[in-house]
């Protein structure tokens, strides 16, 4: 489940306390008096048979006797009451419950467990909302609503915050309350036995009375879901999380270096990045952050111009933009020209622009505008420090009367100080101004706004196609991995290893494999010049810690005597490992190439991920990696790598050329699509790759794999491509076209598929006239998310994004996956040849198979031929009541026979 019934949480119209109390200090009594005393227009029935009344009003022995059925229920009582309280207000008609009490996880008693599933399977058949167990409770101010235990009844603001724990929550809401900070909702999840994050952010992101969402995470729950979830309310409103438990197991223990590097908080970083969600580390960051973003428009680039009254607080602010990694705003001559003719001889004649300390309001004013102006200032931070001959105040007032007159930038603000600066600051706050105590927070405010800004960006940038088009042999690839398993060996060999990236098209290294130290030295004559020789060994991971590599031999002789000296090093260190002979490689001309490393590890929770970085033996000690999610694009890859120091080597330095950074970045993508495919695989270092003007090279590789129950069980967070969904169609002129899903890389097709549609076709499919499709609706439309959206497209075979778009189909699903809204669109020129029946059959297909149960559409009344279409499909027209150019057309997919 995920929104369903979630209106009656937070919106519910009667409330039923179960467990009330009059006992000074009880949870009942809190529960009781938060409720009673919030305001709430609805009534609010307490339940328990000890009392007559509770607050003064009748209290009800039980669930039974309640006169109506409660739409949300507050439970606090013992947890084995629980289970059947549930099901008996589920069977009244109650529709979401707050249960505060403890004790459902089998840690906390001998049957917690079990009483959780209890009350899981007494809620399921009505469809029962729970948040908790084990809970704060729920707060909703604009309701006045709060089903809490929470000390204080928090403002009605526009803020939404949700966390685990509830003393966070607790101590959020007596954090804001000093400073004027309004919340939308309050939600602690506890134990998360059913309402989760995910589900909560799919309600939020559709909140009108939302504008930020704040979350507080200890873990994750339904990695997937929560992924999907906020990858599309990223795209709506700021979400801002803290993560705690950060330092706890930073990395686990593992044989390959890419398992010791993916540690478990760098791959929430990954996770929060590539949903594009804000991520700070401490309660007074996530506020800040909170503030600024929900007062303040982000910038358009990460150009910062500083004004202030005085030099210091100017370079304090300076000096913090630069270790935060922002960037200080050039000024135009005519804007210094500008200054020049308003400020005082003595101005900084530069930025940070400090206009003396004895600037009066009207100075600030002045200086401001010009800024406001500059087309190299994207963000202007306005600083005041306290002094006897200016009003502060007054000041601030001068500032807003220059923003409101010049629109446009963004402006943070900072009255530097507590008392005097206080009026300041609160006639930015009455203006919707973001304002800061102090010019560090100030420019940390500025810099959250520049990430978002950056964040969003990426979610909406469309990736350029791969260089080449590969398709990797993965049955070939599988067969290997379970080969190894049947044979009981977690590692793969050498050569199985060889077979695997062949399967995707890495480039390696050719080893050759000889059994003795003799055939090792002929390997070599055979090679000619320099070759490397190393151990080979099932049980050996880490060959230089065992003396199994040598470098740099020369001739049959040297090779010989290497491998005899090697065999009886590698013995007596590990005695117990069995030897397979050793590896002889032709040695490489490392002069232009940079060692990296690539590799696959599967965290507990967010499975397989992708790791990059500056390679070699002591990679563990560079700890130079960055983390990504599969599945990626060249977009995403290239953004990956840029996480990295080694990046800048990459492009080249003091004469030494760049690496092929798109070689590389497709290696990444390959690897992604191994992570992908092949459910065993667990473990995978390429250490090092190689990579070079000329492309790149895997020199060592090792991967290990694992026995799984179910191998067509999701284990990406993110959902990849879904490729079983291609096929190829004949249409009706004869053609063999391509029909698959929407890639990002497809958003320039799709634009020239839409330049070809005429201005009616435009008005029908999209209601509105439209003479373009821009970047925004486009990368919408194409950058999907398969676990909730499915665009098909008939296009011919080919990289994607450069091929030909003849149709598309898609159908979004409601977070619910109970119903679908279809679209689909075919160019005037290829219409006639049934391809919009075609596309429709295949959309109606994929829904019935998803487990949607009706599919619905708008048409308007005049568009005749889809309307002539949807009814030999089945659907029922039905006129639209609240707008009468519209019909609504639905088909009941639980009625249509099995496919």
């Amino acid at each position: 489940m995920t929104i369903r019934n979630l209106n009656y949480l937070f919106k519910p119209k009667s409330v039923a306390l179960i467990g009330a109390s009059t006992r000074p200090g009880s949870v009942g009594a809190v529960l009781a008096r938060n409720l009673f005393r919030a305001g709430f227009d609805g009534p609010v029935m307490p339940v328990n048979p000890k009392y007559v009344a509770v607050e003064g009003v009748l209290a009800y022995k039980n669930v039974a006797s309640l006169p109506l059925a409660p739409d949300l229920a507050v439970i606090a009582t013992p947890p084995d009451t629980v289970p059947g309280l549930i099901a008996e207000l589920g069977a009244r008609g109650t529709k979401a419950a707050v249960i505060i009490t403890a004790g459902f996880k089998d840690s906390d008693n001998a049957h917690g467990g079990a009483l959780r599933r209890a009350m899981l399977e007494a809620a399921q058949p009505h469809l029962l909302r729970i948040v908790g167990p084990n809970c704060v409770g729920l707060m909703v101010p604009g309701q006045h609503l709060n089903a809490s235990f929470a000390h204080l009844t928090p403002r009605a603001g526009r803020l939404a915050f949700v966390a685990q724990s509830g003393a966070v929550v607790t101590s959020v809401i007596d954090w804001a309350q000093p400073r004027g900070v309004g919340f939308s909702h309050l939600v602690s999840l506890g134990d998360v036995a059913d309402v989760d994050f995910g589900d909560l952010l799919d309600y939020l992101a559709g909140d009108p009375d939302t504008d930020a969402i704040l979350l507080y995470i200890e873990a994750v729950r339904s990695p997937r879901k929560f992924m999907s979830a906020a990858r599309a309310a990223a795209r709506v409103k700021p979400v801002v999380v803290v993560k705690a438990g950060r330092s706890a197991a930073a990395a686990r223990a593992a044989a390959s270096h890419t398992g010791a590097l993916a540690g478990n908080d760098a791959v929430y970083d990954a996770v929060f990045r590539r949903a594009g969600m804000l991520r700070v580390h401490t309660l007074d960051e996530l506020f800040t952050a909170a503030e600024i973003l929900a007062t303040t428009r982000p910038p358009a680039g990460d150009r910062l111009a500083i004004i202030s009254n005085g030099g210091g607080i100017g370079i304090m602010a300076t000096d913090a933009l630069g270790y935060m990694g922002g960037r200080l705003a050039e000024l135009a001559p005519a804007t210094i020209a500008a200054l020049d003719r308003v400020l005082p001889a003595t101005w900084s004649h530069g930025n940070p622009v400090d206009i003396v300390g004895d600037a009066p309001p009207e100075r600030y004013e002045a200086a401001l505008l010009p800024l406001l102006q500059d087309p190299g200032v994207d963000a202007v931070l306005a600083l005041h420090a306290p002094v006897a001959v200016a009003d502060g105040a007054e000041a601030a007032r001068a500032v807003v009367r220059a923003f409101r007159s010049k629109p446009g930038k963004t402006l943070v603000t900072s009255w530097v100080g507590d008392q005097v600066a206080r009026a300041g600051r609160q006639v930015f706050t009455d203006n919707r101004i973001g304002t800061c105590r102090t010019p560090e927070e100030a420019v940390r405010a500025f810099m959250y706004l520049e990430r978002y800004r950056r964040g969003r960006l990426a979610l909406m940038q469309t990736p350029p196609s791969v260089p080449e088009q590969f398709e990797p042999d993965a049955e070939r690839a599988r067969y290997v991995c379970r080969q190894a398993l049947a044979d009981h060996r977690d590692w793969l060999s050498p050569d199985e290893v060889a077979a695997l990236l062949a399967a995707y098209h890495i480039p390696q290294v050719q080893p050759r494999h000889a059994a003795t130290p003799e055939a090792a030295g002929q390997a070599a004559a055979d090679i000619g010049g320099p070759v490397a020789l190393k151990i080979r060994s099932p049980d050996i991971i880490h060959k230089t810690d065992v003396g199994g590599v040598v470098l740099s031999l020369q001739g049959e002789a040297a090779v010989r005597g290497a491998a005899e000296a090697m065999l009886e090093q590698v013995r007596k260190s590990r005695p117990d490992a069995r030897i397979d002979g050793f590896q002889v490689e032709p040695m490489l001309d490392r002069s232009r190439s940079h060692e990296l490393i690539v590799g696959i590890a599967v965290d507990p929770q967010f499975g397989p991920c992708i790791l990059f970085g500056q390679g070699g033996t002591a990679v563990e000690v560079l700890n130079d990696t960055a983390i990504g999610l599969p599945p990626l694009n060249m977009r995403l890859a290239h953004e990956l790598m840029s996480f990295t120091r080694v990046h800048g080597l990459l492009q080249g330095h003091r004469g030494i050329p760049g690496a092929d950074l798109d070689a590389i970045a497709l290696t990444l993508i390959k690897v992604a699509q191994m992570a992908a495919d092949l459910a065993e695989l667990v473990e995978l270092d390429i250490n090092p790759l190689l990579a070079s003007p000329e492309g790149v090279l895997a020199v060592d590789v090792r991967v290990r794999v694992a026995p799984v129950a179910d191998p067509a069980a999701p284990r990406l967070a993110i959902r990849p491509y879904p490729k079983s969904l291609e096929q190829t169609v004949v249409i009706g002129d004869g053609r063999s076209l391509l029909l698959r899903p929407i890639l990002p890389e497809d958003e320039p097709k799709l634009q020239k598929s839409f330049e070809r549609l005429t201005p009616e076709q435009v008005r029908l499919r999209f209601f509105v006239p439209m003479k373009e499709l821009g970047h925004s609706l486009a990368a919408r439309l194409t950058q999907i998310d398969y676990d909730r959206e499915m665009a098909l497209i008939l296009t011919e075979p080919g990289i994607p994004g450069t091929t030909e778009i003849f149709g598309v189909v898609r159908i979004a699903a409601d977070p619910d996956n109970e119903r679908g809204e279809y679209a689909v669109v075919v160019p005037e020129h290829m219409t006639g040849q049934g391809l919009g029946a075609l596309l429709m059959r295949q959309i109606i297909d994929y829904a019935k198979k998803r487990g949607l149960r009706e599919v619905w559409g708008d048409v308007l009344r005049e568009n005749a031929a889809m309307l002539g279409l949807v009814r030999k499909l089945g659907f029922r027209v039905k006129d639209d009541p609240d707008d009468p150019s519209l019909v609504r057309v639905t088909l009941d997919l639980t009625a249509l026979p099995a496919t």
